[in-house]
C-alpha cells in the first residue's frame, strides 16, 4: 500500500475495495469490520473461523488489500489501534504544525478542508439519505447521547430536531440515570450515539442496550471507529485529526448540518407549521415575561 501525508485508514480502505471482493472476501471483510480491529489481530486461523471462511480466503483478503502478508496486515492494525486510543498527552503535533510559511490557523483550516473532502469522499451518500429518512419518520421517538466532547454535537443535534419534530428527547447527565430512557425503549425506536477516541464504555454499554432492546442505533464517530459500530446499523464516519494535539469536530458537525438541513427541507410543509407554531409561543412566552 502507499503512504500518503494522510493516508485512508484501513477502514476507509476496505469499504472503498469492496466492489473488486468475491462473496466470501466480502462476507471475511465484513466480519473485520463489525469486529474491528480485534478480528484481524487473531491468527489468520482464528479470524477464517470466526468469519466461516477458509484461511487461504483470509490471505488473499489480505492480498487485496495491498498488503505484503498477514504480519504486514496485523501490524497496520496495531498502528490503528494504538491511534484509537491515543490521549492529547500522546500525540504527536499534526502535520504541518512546526512548518514555516503559511500562518498556523490557515495551515489549520487547510487541515480541516481536507477532513471535510475526505470524509465526504469516504461516506456513501446512501448512508446519509437513510438516517435522514429514519428521523423524519415521526412514529420513531429519537435519543441522542454523547461524550464528554461529542455530548456537545448530540445537544446541537437535539435542539434542531427538536426545532422540526417531535418526540425527540436528549440523554444527558449521570450515566446511572441512562437507564431509565432504556426502559422506555422500543423496536422503533432511533438512537443517535456519538463517540470519538478515545471511546466512552458508558456511551458503547448504552448503545449496546438500546440495540438489544431492538432500536436502530447510528453511530456518528472518526475514521477508526467507536467499539459500538459493531451493533449500529449506520455508521457516519469523519476526519478528526488537525495539524494539533486535539481532534476537529468540523467533519462531524457537517454531518450533523447535512441531516438537519435535509430532514428540513424534505419535510418543509410540516416543518415550516412547526416552526411558526414555535415562534408564537415564544413570542407569547416572552411578553408575559416582560
Amino acid at each position: 500500500m502507499t503512504d500518503e501525508p494522510r493516508r485512508e485508514t484501513l477502514i476507509e480502505h476496505i469499504t472503498g475495495t469492496f466492489g473488486e471482493l468475491t462473496a466470501t472476501e466480502k462476507h471475511a471483510a465484513r466480519v473485520l469490520l463489525d469486529n474491528y480491529p480485534m478480528a484481524g489481530l487473531a491468527t489468520a486461523a482464528s479470524f477464517a473461523a470466526e468469519a466461516g471462511v477458509s484461511a487461504p480466503t483470509i490471505l488473499r483478503l489480505v492480498d487485496k488489500l495491498g498488503f505484503n502478508g498477514y504480519a504486514q496486515f496485523q501490524a497496520r492494525l496495531l498502528g490503528e489501534l494504538e491511534a484509537r486510543l491515543q490521549s492529547p498527552l500522546e500525540r504527536a503535533n499534526g502535520p504541518g504544525l512546526e512548518e514555516s510559511g503559511a500562518h498556523f490557523v490557515h495551515r489549520y483550516a487547510a487541515a480541516a478542508h481536507d477532513n471535510l473532502t475526505s470524509t465526504v469522499n469516504h461516506l456513501p451518500a446512501t448512508e446519509i439519505e437513510a438516517v435522514s429518512q429514519l428521523l423524519m419518520d415521526e412514529r420513531r421517538k429519537i435519543y441522542l447521547l454523547g461524550g464528554r466532547f461529542s455530548g456537545a454535537l448530540a445537544q446541537l443535534f437535539h435542539a434542531h430536531l427538536h426545532a422540526v419534530r417531535g418526540n425527540v428527547q436528549h440523554v444527558s447527565g449521570q450515566s446511572t440515570a441512562w437507564p431509565e430512557h432504556l426502559i422506555d425503549m422500543k423496536r422503533r425506536d432511533v438512537v443517535l450515539v456519538f463517540d470519538f477516541r478515545r471511546y466512552q464504555k458508558d456511551i458503547v454499554g448504552f448503545a449496546e442496550d438500546a440495540a438489544r432492546r431492538g432500536a436502530t442505533v447510528v453511530l456518528f464517530t472518526d475514521q477508526w471507529r467507536s467499539p459500538a459500530a459493531k451493533v449500529s446499523r449506520h455508521v457516519l464516519s469523519s476526519r478528526v485529526e488537525t495539524p494539533s494535539r486535539w481532534d476537529s469536530a468540523v467533519a462531524p458537525l457537517m454531518l450533523v448540518e447535512s441531516i438537519i438541513a435535509m430532514v428540513t427541507d424534505q419535510r418543509w410543509d410540516r416543518v415550516e407549521s412547526r416552526i411558526k407554531d414555535l415562534e408564537t409561543l415564544q413570542t407569547q412566552l416572552h411578553r408575559q415575561s416582560g
